[in-house]
């Protein structure tokens, strides 16, 4: 009897997999920490300078929002510029499509598609620029930052999906204080962001991305009536419709140039109603357009590439003073810097966690005195968040007395610790300003002076403002290692337990057949596997091969396909014990089957290759899907309904070439081909391309087909062994049997074998099958033929490994379906980045929005070729041969179940257990890379879904073999203790 039992194998993988998940759970949780903020708000102490030891006035809280705002007036010194504001947010609105790029303005035909708004920039009636977003660009992290000036943690993105209210300091709490009545229209985001807080509100979800048109006139219908009323003094206008242009077909959408038309109107609408036409008690308003995010060419966002992160900050309404020259190159802020500008603008307190700069272009209206106290004050607020970052810097280091009125100041040269360089750019800024706030009788002939303290302000501002944006917030290192060393001790265990469990087969294999060609040597194909896993590690420490991974795993799956080509053209028809025994003729028949299965599989490898031009850097050159993008809707339109009916006949026809239960075949293939025809139903009356909008209708319709699939998929799997047919002569035939002992195991028990590898297969294909017609409902358009191709590539790798024999090792085969399954991942258009992540699907069937199950469609989705190749282990258990095998009556006969399920479940674990502990160590070495955020870190995020993709699979595979065992089992000598009280 092995050491390793089946009962011991289930243990030591379960036990593996645990300790694999409370690693990552330590490293995810160490590594990607809610970044530190200071608590509180601020108040009237950030108009006064840092001290020591700072005490609030509480009795500030007491104070009425007029008072209060009179406070924060007398202690600024600056009247506030404006009295109203109004927030326009165009979601996903790049910036260069409003202001150009590179110091070009935009084509024709956007200039022409908002000729109101460019009327005002070329007016000098607004003033325009590029607010450079961080990553994650997404939604609700960008809102939080142009509100509170703070950027948040990465796993923001996750939030996005689940949004909780912002307890952080911000504008609009700031605005609360002093007695602002609020309204918002449009994204509901805002709604969970700052509860309570609106006057009037009508949110609309932003999730329903199908729908361009309604979520814009929900918010439109309202803006006259709000326009024309006077109890608001913020409003909130947040337009979803063109970001949800952009999910459906890109930025060169056909819906693109209508959209911003749209926007233009209203921006002319605004302005007409509440600042050109505005009376002179009502007091000045400032119209803010700004997008959260930019997006890609194909209209998605979520990464840091140049488009994602292009966003707009448009300020109208401010006077321009500005030659359009100089605004043409310095045009570029980040989006944090208009909070602490807003902040100014209306005279409150700048937020407490702020990392922004004031944008110095808005404030060309204010005096010089006002515009070195706006800088102070930023430089204060700036210079309390060191101080909680830093500790040692302490405001008992800066001399601001030790300068005489008379005295010239030369400004030092900072370097050293980083306490110290703050320290000295800041002393800089400070004792300028001091040295020319003397000069009060020459101070209008010292533009020099004003000039050098502006510069030195901006200095300090800029360096404290860039560390504070981009330094890593502080990781626990020894808690990262203890997680490093959860996940190398299970990579460990599920390797030992790989490598225990090839040794125990390969002697099997040696103790039943006498074939010399059996021997322990190292094949190609085996050395390429191993070689596979060395180039995946090494290619992790790379931001380029990171950012165009979808090369390597073409490589690999079309190398190793390669490489079992030519063992098929040396061995063609394997070694095993069928062979002792065949005909010349069915010999050339499996050699042919085996070569043009695995032919099938390199040709649909390569068309997948060519089908996206994925990663980061070479999206733009072309590619089939690009093509067939060019030939028109109607086209790709009619692709994906011959890709639906492929899928189905070849479906069909597999099911019913089989002939075992035709009673559960026709039950099975009926179900398939109901949910088939729901499909089509639903892209020819439904889905109207990138015009289409949800409806009611499409919305059950999609129900009805989820409903139908899993009910018919999870009835296979539990009714199938319970009605599986054991013949009167099989059951008589296996208790002869029994009761002799004479008689082989193996024969013994050749009927409990032939009727689970008959069950596998049913339920195997039907998973692959309703996988594949699931995936042709959620996915984009054009990658309904992808499918197919999938589809393709499984039924012919199953084929060539039903004939592969002994000579071709089983760990090999299921790693080549492993590299299969991620090589289509990337094919389907998936990358590294955030911004492949189709959202469009994620919605559909779904009436109400909800977090989970949004999150799981979107999974599906995202990993709809991985899971695939690995649900396909469960067909693959019912094709292989099973002549090496042991009996089923020993006195472990968990044996068999062991030996089935070893590989399946072993392989696709050890493999992402290396991959996931290799690139942990990765991220953990390259945390202070400047790429960290922008490249490792999503991918980091990948790794770790891939690995939750993997344990999915794998506990299904596992879940479905073991449960069909039971049963069969079970009805087995339940069966047989009947025939033999019978025969009694």
């Amino acid at each position: 009897m092995p050491w390793l039992t089946c009962t011991k194998l289930t243990l030591f993988t379960i036990a593996g997999v645990a300790i694999q998940m409370v690693g990552l759970s330590i490293f995810v949780f160490g590594f990607f920490p809610v970044k530190p903020t200071l608590p509180g708000h601020s108040g009237s102490e950030s108009f006064r300078a840092p001290q020591c030891d700072l005490v609030r006035n509480e009795s500030e809280s007491d104070l009425h929002p007029h008072q209060l705002t009179a406070l924060y007036k007398e202690l600024s010194g600056m009247p506030p510029a404006f009295d109203r504001l109004i927030l326009m947010v165009i979601d996903g609105l790049p910036a260069e499509l409003v202001l150009g790029k590179d110091g070009k303005p935009p084509s024709k035909a956007l200039m022409e598609a908002m000729p109101y708004t460019q009327s005002l920039l070329a007016n000098g009636m607004a003033i325009g620029f590029h607010a450079k977003a961080a990553p994650p660009t997404v939604t609700m992290p960008r809102l939080k930052a142009m509100v509170s000036g703070a950027i948040g943690g990465f796993l923001d993105v996750a939030m996005n999906f689940n949004t909780q209210a912002m307890l952080d300091d911000n504008l609009l709490g700031q605005f609360f204080k002093i007695g602002w009545k609020m309204v918002m229209l449009g994204d509901e985001t805002w709604l969970k962001l700052f509860p309570g807080l609106f006057l009037r509100h009508d949110g609309v979800s932003s999730f329903f991305v199908k729908d361009t048109v309604h979520v814009d006139q929900n918010v439109s219908r309202h803006l006259g009536y709000e326009l024309s009323r006077d109890d608001w003094d913020f409003l909130i206008l947040h337009y979803l419709g063109l970001d949800h242009v952009g999910h459906i077909g890109g930025r060169n959408s056909a819906l693109m140039t209508p959209k911003l038309r749209e926007m233009d109107e209203v921006v002319k609408m605004i302005h007409m109603n509440s600042i050109l036409n505005q009376k002179n008690d009502e007091g000045q308003t400032l119209l803010v357009v700004v997008s959260d995010h930019g997006m890609t060419e194909s209209g998605n966002h979520g990464g840091s590439s140049y488009e994602e992160t292009d966003s707009l900050a448009l300020f109208i309404g401010v006077k321009n003073n500005i030659s359009d020259d100089f605004l043409s190159t310095h045009n570029i802020i980040h989006q944090v810097d208009i909070a602490p500008t807003l902040a100014l603008l209306f005279g409150v307190p700048i937020p407490k966690n702020n990392v922004g700069v004031l944008i110095a272009e808005i404030f060309g209206y204010l005096s010089e005195d006002q515009q070195m106290k706006a800088l102070e004050l930023n430089s204060w607020q700036l210079l309390r968040l060191l101080q909680a970052q830093i500790p040692g810097l302490s405001c008992r280091n800066y001399p601001r007395d030790g300068l005489r009125d008379d005295q010239d100041f030369r400004i030092a040269k900072c370097s050293g610790s980083m306490e110290a360089m703050f320290c000295c750019l800041y002393t800089n800024a400070a004792l300028l300003q001091k040295s020319w706030m003397s000069k009060e009788i020459s101070r209008s002939n010292s533009r020099e002076d004003y000039t050098s303290t502006v510069v030195a302000y901006y200095e300090f501002l800029r360096t404290a403002s860039e560390w504070l944006s981009h330094r890593a917030t502080d990781k626990p290192v020894r808690l990262l290692t203890v997680g490093i060393a959860a996940m190398l001790l299970s990579c460990l265990i599920l390797l030992s337990l790989l490598f225990h469990t090839c040794k125990e087969v390969y002697l099997r294999e040696q103790s039943l057949f006498d074939l010399e060609s059996i021997k322990q040597t190292w094949y190609l194909d085996e050395t390429f596997v191993l070689g596979v896993v060395l180039i995946l590690i090494v290619s992790m420490a790379s931001s380029s091969m990171v950012e165009e991974e979808q090369y390597i795993w073409h490589f690999v799956a079309s190398t190793l396909n390669l490489l079992l080509l030519r063992k098929t053209i040396k061995c063609p028809t394997g070694a095993g014990a069928q062979d002792l025994h065949s005909s010349s003729k069915g010999k050339n028949k499996i050699s042919f089957c085996r070569l043009s299965s695995i032919s099938v599989v390199l040709i649909s490898g390569r068309i997948l290759r060519g089908w996206h031009q994925g990663g980061v850097n070479w999206t733009n050159l072309p590619d089939i899907s690009k093509w067939l993008e060019q030939a028109g809707t109607d086209n790709v339109k009619s692709i994906q309904l011959v890709s639906c009916l492929l899928v189905m006949s070849l479906s069909l026809c597999v099911l019913f070439l089989f002939g075992f239960n035709m009673k559960f075949v026709l039950v099975i293939g009926f179900s398939f081909l109901m949910s088939g025809l729901l499909v089509l139903q639903h892209f020819v009356k439904h889905q109207d391309g990138m015009f289409a909008s949800s409806s009611c209708s499409t919305t059950t319709l999609v129900q009805i087909i989820y409903a139908i699939m899993g009910i018919s998929t999870f009835g296979t799997v539990v009714a199938l062994p319970w009605f599986v047919r054991f013949s009167t002569s099989e059951m008589s035939l296996s208790h002869d049997l029994y009761m002799s002992t004479s008689v082989p195991n193996e024969v013994q028990n050749n009927t409990l074998l032939v009727k689970l590898r008959e069950s596998l297969y049913l339920v195997g294909w039907e998973y692959i099958s309703f996988w594949c017609l699931l995936q042709l409902l959620l996915q984009q358009t054009i990658n309904s033929m992808t499918i197919v191709l999938l589809l393709v590539q499984i039924l012919a790798s199953m084929l060539y490994f039903s004939y592969s024999g002994l000579h071709q090792k089983q760990w090999v085969e299921i790693a080549a379906l492993y590299f299969l399954g991620m090589a289509g991942h990337f094919a389907l258009g998936n990358s590294n980045s955030l911004a492949t992540i189709d959202v469009a699907g994620a919605f559909m069937g779904i009436s109400n929005h909800s977090t989970v199950l949004s999150g799981i469609l979107m999974f599906i989705i995202t990993y709809a070729s991985p899971m695939l190749f690995i649900l396909s282990m469960v067909m693959y258990v019912s094709v292989k041969d099973t002549s090496c095998l042991p009996s089923l009556v020993n006195a472990d006969s968990t044996q068999l179940l062991k030996l089935m399920l070893g590989f399946p479940c072993l392989v696709p674990l050890g493999l992402n257990s290396i991959l996931l502990t290799a690139y942990t160590i990765v991220l953990l070495i390259m945390r202070n890379h400047l790429f960290v955020w922008s490249v490792f870190s999503p991918k980091y995020i990948y790794v770790c879904t891939t690995t939750i993709c993997v344990y999915m699979g794998v506990s299904v595979v596992a879940t479905t073999v073991t449960y069909t065992y039971w049963v069969l089992g079970l009805r087995k000598k339940m069966l047989s203790k009947l025939g033999h009280h019978h025969l009694r």
